[in-house]
């Protein structure tokens, strides 16, 4: 495991979160579809024999290793030291080989083109440390990986549902500053746990219009909007009370 050059000697909540999560997050109920997953991929993206692929904000390594035993050319990126150490794990007990880097997604610099990118179950875009502004956050995302694409190349993403943001929060919330309607976040709190103090996590929320033009701006073109809740993948309209949207694009930058 590699580190780069990419802003994370300041930990942020959300690092803290993961790291904390890292040990258990395979337990959850929405990680048990990876090998559907990468099926769903390597269709929606094209994906030819030996081809790479950059995972941005890969966790555990759920979707990395698999791509990597089904002879993809994996670089896995994350920001949390104990998911990348999960991953690590992971891919050493299939014997595969997967490149992974301690990087934010924010800054990340890819030192190569890949000839295809995913960004899954909101690993980076969209959860806000204190200081991210929530326009620029997700937009330096997607520029980073729109750099980071050869041209032409597709990407998949899933992000949380700005629609489905809106309708689960009252004026309560609002007025109580657990949803902001101008940024489209949404305030949670964490408690104490192994001696850590109590964490305030911001998640950020997307409705499609938006999407289209961030990804616009970013070098890449929206081809499809699908509903994207993990466990539930399609090729289907996105539902307004489901938890995530899936994105597929490609990259028009030169």
């Amino acid at each position: 495991m590699a580190d780069n050059d990419s802003g994370v000697t300041d930990r942020t909540e959300w690092e803290r979160f993961h790291d904390l999560e890292a040990p258990t997050y395979d337990l959850q109920e929405y990680t048990r579809n990876a090998i559907a997953e990468v099926d769903f991929l390597i269709e929606a993206l094209n994906l030819s024999a030996g081809e790479s692929i950059l995972d941005v904000a890969c966790g555990t390594g759920r979707h990395s290793v698999e791509l990597a035993r089904r002879g993809y050319a994996v670089t896995g990126i994350d920001i949390s030291a104990g998911m990348l150490a999960q991953a690590e794990a992971k891919a050493r007990a299939a014997k595969v080989s997967v490149e992974l880097i301690r990087a934010n997604a924010c800054s990340f610099c890819a030192p190569k083109q890949f000839d295809a990118a995913i960004c899954l179950c909101e690993g980076a875009f969209g959860l806000l440390s204190s200081t991210d502004d929530p326009i620029e956050q997700p937009l330096s995302i997607l520029r980073n990986i729109s750099h980071s694409l050869k041209p032409g190349a597709k990407s998949l993403f899933t992000v949380l549902n700005g629609l489905r943001f809106i309708r689960s929060h009252a004026q309560a919330d609002v007025e109580q500053q657990r949803f902001n309607p101008a940024t489209m976040t949404a305030v949670s709190e964490v408690p104490p746990s192994d001696g850590l103090p109590p964490m305030r996590l911001v998640e950020r929320g997307f409705i499609p219009t938006e999407l289209d033009l961030l990804f616009r701006l970013a070098g890449m073109s929206v081809l499809n909007m699908w509903g994207g809740t993990a466990g539930n993948w399609g090729r289907r309209t996105v539902e307004l009370d489901e938890m995530e949207i899936m994105i597929l694009a490609e990259n028009t930058a030169k």
